[in-house]
């Protein structure tokens, strides 16, 4: 029975999958198959409402889409603007200023909203069409933007400390953030 259920939970995903399903629907209608084959209608709701609600009643995984939130927040707030004309301040000066200040821009930003992607997309707004204007060819400027995007996660507060935290078993993020 436990194989013909792995079976059949494999089968329907790549199923949907190739039907153009996206992967998060895929994924739930192939469990919810799965289920209402080994289990009773009844049993499978059940079970299926609980395992969701469980699933996201993490107190420390809550905070990741907050970050992500706030993310959000700064970026249609104006932080945003303010980080770049604060990180022009600190490395207007050198040569390359513009791709030093999408650097640090990045560092801020991340670092604040506990986002790297948050910090990609705030930045690239903001300095994308400020770097094309200074003559910056758009793939200079889509690296420099990608590559210094992740920079921020190590500086506290940071979604992927805290994800590190609960992978490793429970590694205190007190100290995470400190070693940060």
């Amino acid at each position: 029975m436990t194989i013909m259920a792995g079976l059949v939970l494999f089968i329907t995903f790549f199923f949907f999958l190739l039907f153009g399903l996206p992967i998060a629907l895929a994924i739930i209608l192939s469990s919810l198959i799965t289920l209402l084959m080994i289990l009773p209608f009844d049993v499978t709701i059940v079970t299926a409402a609980q395992r969701m609600v469980t699933g996201i009643d993490d107190f420390t995984m809550l905070a990741i889409p907050l970050f992500v939130l706030a993310g959000i927040i700064m970026n249609n707030g104006g932080i945003a603007f303010r980080l770049v004309n604060f990180a022009k301040v600190l490395v207007g000066r050198l040569p390359g200023s513009l791709a030093h200040t999408n650097i640090v821009g990045n560092m801020l930003f991340g670092s604040i909203s506990g986002s790297s992607v948050a910090a990609a997309a705030a930045m690239g707004r903001i300095m994308g069409p400020m770097e094309e204007k200074q003559g910056y060819r758009k793939e200079y400027s889509a690296a420099a933007n990608i590559a210094s995007a992740p920079s921020g996660l190590l500086i506290p507060p940071s979604s992927l400390l805290i994800v590190y935290s609960l992978v490793s078993g429970g590694t205190s993020i007190a100290a995470l953030f400190i070693a940060g």
